[in-house]
């Protein structure tokens, strides 16, 4: 789950609660129907209400440019189109700029003030194993708590600052900023660290974010994280096996992709439905406050969101792949007890014997994978 049950629950009843104090005022969302309302913001007005209620209670009236529904309406328009509808912007008589400094930013930042909680990595040993037996159904893979991943997001950056410049360039060759994202076998955003200039280092991302400390501390448990190529292995983090040697480090390489993938369907998924993460402006090297509130905020949205079950966009064209890893030019020694560890996983759940007694339970087998 991306955020405990009592933490959603109490949060929902007291918002409720604060919407029936206030039953019988009108506010913008009322002047359009429902189908209307889901072109443009792509959310459903029951959800919208809901993002309402939980950004009034957290801002300052001195932030209050408009009222606290027309501000998060203009925000919402701008995730979900990456530039402001001519229509919002004459209803409320603002200019791109205006929408962009003087609300988008704002509500950005209350929405990403949020995240403590709509975005929660499983506290609780009961909860952790849960998670861990969901994943484990999906892929075959036990001790399993989330995908791990850096996520790149397009940025402009001017070609005049060489330095800076080449500082934001990603594998792939375009500028962008990278956030550590870590969802769930359902695609609920787990944990989103602050964002880094395109070119960072997966791992070295991973070693110093709050979570990664964490988890090699064991504060998480004997659990792991699905890593890709541009992770090392290690006691917490799963990697592939880079030069499978037979069938068995085969179908466990299959298993790590299938649930590896998830995340590159959880972040398509946040990407149809908030199109401003396609694109986020113009950025600085040591100025990605902005960038990344907008991240935090649309993690923090796409939660809400499949709480409320509400569908993405329909898709148009491939879902967006993760871009390769970007690894450093100079071998790692793997940690021999990580390797150790991944192998006994390997050899007690992907063996071919294991796999022929599956064939005649309800465990996983290679058809499956």
């Amino acid at each position: 789950m991306a955020f405990a049950v009592p933490i959603w629950l109490a949060v929902q009843d007291e918002l409720l609660k604060r919407g029936e104090a206030e039953d019988g005022t009108r506010s913008c969302f009322d002047d359009f129907d429902d189908d209307n309302l889901f072109q443009i913001l792509h959310l459903t007005r029951p959800c919208m209400e809901f993002i309402t209620d939980a950004v009034g209670v957290r801002m300052k009236k001195e932030d209050l440019v408009l009222p606290v529904d027309s501000m998060v309406m203009v925000a919402l328009n701008y995730y979900a189109h990456g530039v402001s509808s001519a229509a919002i912007l004459q209803r409320f008589g603002l200019s791109q700029t205006e929408c962009l400094t003087n609300i988008v930013g704002t509500v950005s930042g209350v929405i990403a003030g949020l995240s403590d909680q709509f975005i929660s990595f499983p506290l609780t040993t009961k909860t952790r194993v849960k998670v861990a037996a969901k994943i484990e159904r999906l892929c075959g893979i036990p001790g399993v708590l989330g995908v791990l991943a850096p996520v790149h997001f397009k940025t402009r950056v001017s070609p005049y600052e060489k330095d800076a410049f080449r500082s934001f360039v990603n594998a792939q060759g375009y500028t962008s900023v990278v956030s550590q994202i870590i969802c769930d076998n359902d695609g609920n955003i787990l944990s989103a660290e602050k964002c880094c200039v395109g070119s960072a280092y997966e791992q070295d991302m991973w070693d110093s974010s709050t979570k990664g400390r964490e988890m090699e501390e064991e504060l998480h448990g004997p659990f792991w994280v699905i890593g890709g190529k541009g992770y090392h292995l290690s006691k917490h983090v799963l990697t592939p096996v880079s030069e499978p040697a037979n069938d068995n480090e085969v179908r466990f390489n299959e298993a790590h992709a299938k649930i590896h993938n998830v995340m590159q369907t959880t972040v398509g998924s946040m990407k149809r439905r908030f199109k401003c993460l396609m694109q986020l402006g113009f950025a600085q090297e040591g100025s990605l406050n902005k960038q990344s509130n907008i991240i935090k905020a649309c993690c923090v949205l796409h939660n809400i969101a499949k709480k409320f079950s509400v569908p993405p966009p329909p898709a148009f064209g491939k879902i967006e792949p993760l871009p390769p890893a970007k690894q450093h030019s100079v071998p790692v020694e793997i940690n021999p007890d990580a390797l150790k560890a991944r192998q006994e996983l390997i050899d007690s759940h992907f063996s071919v014997r294991l796999n022929s007694q599956d064939s005649q339970g309800s465990n996983i087998t290679k058809d499956d994978l």
